[in-house]
């Protein structure tokens, strides 16, 4: 969290490591208890791939170019000793770095991306301004609604869900439960209540 915040000063870019962040780890319990570990290592997969989120875009801001962006990053978690399954999962995520999605971690990452700000703008757009009023079927709604977030690759969201093996319903319904979950961290509560 330290290195994401000295690197990304942008409240924006914050919100959207911690979102991705929050999608992975949900995704690193699934696949804890798919590979039967026990609570120290599903742990361990959890932390590392809440950083791998956190991390994922963290030298984006000083580094947004195709050639830097994120090979500049990268280049630095090497030089201070982290993990290559981090790094590699990093890059992979990069359609343009060569690098391939081989790891459950790579898949993860890329599939949580795009999706956790598409949930984001999902949740912006309702009167609350909250993800709790956001639901799959809504999601789903609003990806075929091509200006809605146009900046956002819906080929990126149903190509996630197939390289997890998943149907785009339950990678939207896994993602959504876990920013839910986290709605206070990713301030999407929504707006206070109006006092009658």
């Amino acid at each position: 969290m330290e290195l994401m915040e000295e690197w990304t000063a942008g409240e924006s870019l914050r919100k959207h490591a911690l979102s991705v962040a929050c999608c992975c780890e949900a995704y690193a319990r699934i696949e804890a208890g798919r590979l039967g570990l026990d609570a120290d290592a599903t742990a361990e997969l959890v932390d590392l791939y809440g950083a791998t989120g956190l991390l994922h875009d963290f030298d984006y801001e000083k580094h947004p170019s195709l050639e830097e962006h994120p090979f500049v990053g990268v280049a630095y978690l090497k030089e201070h000793g982290w993990p290559e399954v981090m790094l590699h999962a990093i890059l992979a995520h990069a359609d343009y770095s060569g690098v391939g999605r081989d790891s459950h971690l790579d898949k993860a990452l890329f599939a949580c991306d795009e999706l956790s700000g598409f949930l984001t703008a999902c949740a912006l757009v309702k009167p609350t301004k909250s993800i709790l009023d956001v639901e799959v079927a809504g999601v789903k709604k609003k990806m075929k609604d091509k200006p809605f977030a146009r900046a956002v690759k819906r080929e990126d969201i149903t190509g996630g869900a197939e390289l997890l093996g998943l149907s785009v319903e339950e990678h939207v319904g896994n993602c959504l439960r876990a920013m839910q979950a986290e709605a206070d961290l990713l301030g999407l509560r929504g707006l206070p209540a109006v006092q009658a």
